[in-house]
């Protein structure tokens, strides 16, 4: 009977997961080519090919998908018979921001559940600030938030990834010809409502606010419904948006940089941490 290394189906799932070697081995804390072996040592003892390798993707080979979800069981089944032999149970509370949190949030909250069934995630969504002060108050375990380009990072920030914000909106969204640009946006304080509205006066360009959100659905919401347009990351707008701002001439928005602040040292805390961050990257 064939024994799988538990390791080795980790590694796959992850890979599958996040889509690419280099994220999955910084979640597990290792190297690309180490990844790269365990993958090649599994498909060796497997006989069969799980990924197809191209320069610049990696995708499940059919093998690969009928494999997924058994090794997903397998990983599971090990996590569960692990928690049968302990009844400690601990709490991550954990900060996002909504600027960050995009539409695979779901599918991420699976996987750190199926990754630590024992761990209670208490999660907290807002404004960056706010969640950053939340952190300063020991409220917050760890904060991943959102920072413009040209804005201090602190020392404790550890830089996760960049990415650029643009003017979203329906693709087929105008706006009226001699009024000011409608705006929907998040009510201050936001990094990026400030941001967006120095670029627009530094452009002369005129503008109002047409709508103003608690949270980014409900801007996310305004735009898709055609009321405005808004200055988002496109991962946390619903499916259809598009950037307009070379379209309607618009200034270019710069790119800003997500980052993590922890105080969390628990290993296992830390290695969830680590997958949250390699998920949010890859969304």
């Amino acid at each position: 009977m064939k024994v799988l290394d538990l390791d080795a189906v980790r590694a796959f799932v992850l890979v599958a997961d996040l889509n690419s070697f280099t994220r999955a081995a910084d979640a597990l804390d290792t190297t690309q080519s180490a990844v790269s072996l365990k993958l090649k040592r599994l498909e060796t003892h497997l006989g069969k090919q799980l990924l197809e390798r191209t320069p610049r993707l990696v995708r499940l080979s059919a093998d690969g998908n009928a494999f997924l979800g058994a090794a997903r069981d397998l990983l599971n089944a090990h996590e569960r018979a692990l928690g049968a032999l302990s009844v400690e149970r601990r709490r991550l509370v954990l900060g996002l921001s909504e600027h960050v949190a995009g539409r695979n949030l779901p599918h991420l909250l699976a996987g750190l559940n199926a990754h630590d069934p024992g761990l209670v995630v208490e999660l907290h969504m807002g404004t960056s600030a706010a969640l950053l002060a939340q952190f300063d108050e020991r409220r917050l375990d760890a904060v991943i938030i959102r920072y413009g380009t040209d804005e201090p990072t602190r020392d404790d920030a550890q830089p996760l990834f960049t990415e650029p914000l643009g003017w979203l909106a329906m693709p087929e969204w105008l706006p009226r010809v001699g009024e000011p640009l409608p705006l929907a946006l998040l009510a201050s304080p936001c990094n990026v409502r400030e941001i967006a509205l120095q670029a627009l006066n530094a452009a002369g360009i005129a503008w109002q606010e047409v709508f103003v959100g608690g949270g980014v659905a409900a801007v996310g919401a305004a735009i898709a419904a055609g009321l405005a347009v808004s200055p988002l990351a496109r991962r946390v707008v619903p499916r259809g948006l598009i950037d307009v701002g070379a379209r309607l001439g618009l200034p270019p928005l710069p790119e800003s940089r997500v980052t993590l602040h922890s105080r969390v040292r628990d290993p296992r805390s830390v290695e969830t941490l680590r997958l949250l961050s390699s998920g949010l990257a890859s969304g």
